[in-house]
């Protein structure tokens, strides 16, 4: 096991699944990381939703908080990527609905949109 810290695991090894590389010098907490949706502009928000679940690798993802059952962006997600998450309802309304987006052990990464 690789350290950054004398007996801390680096950041790629505590990103459950994810392809992390990067100098940052942070590490990444146990268990899955938790986006907020509710307090991303509406104009953007899928399209960051899709973002965060792009980098995550097989068996990593994140817990989804949002302000109503996201069942539309759920669709989009099977659209795109059929298949290839687990969701768990971790709490279902009325105000706040908690989802745990899981990247299957067999579903790829998708590669990021490079912008000319």
């Amino acid at each position: 096991m690789e350290s950054t810290v004398a007996g801390e695991p680096d950041h790629q090894e505590l990103a459950a699944g994810a392809d992390h590389h990067c100098s940052c010098g942070e590490l990444d907490a146990p268990g899955l990381p938790e986006l907020d949706a509710r307090t991303i502009p509406h104009a953007i928000r899928h399209a960051t939703i899709f973002g965060a679940l792009d980098g995550v690798g097989a068996g990593g993802g994140i817990i989804l908080v949002a302000s109503h059952n996201p069942l539309p962006l759920l669709a989009q997600l099977e659209q795109r990527s059929p298949g290839a998450f687990t969701v768990e309802y971790l709490e279902e309304g009325p105000e706040t609905w908690r989802l745990a987006l899981v990247r299957s052990a067999t579903s790829q990464q998708r590669s990021p949109s490079l912008l000319v």
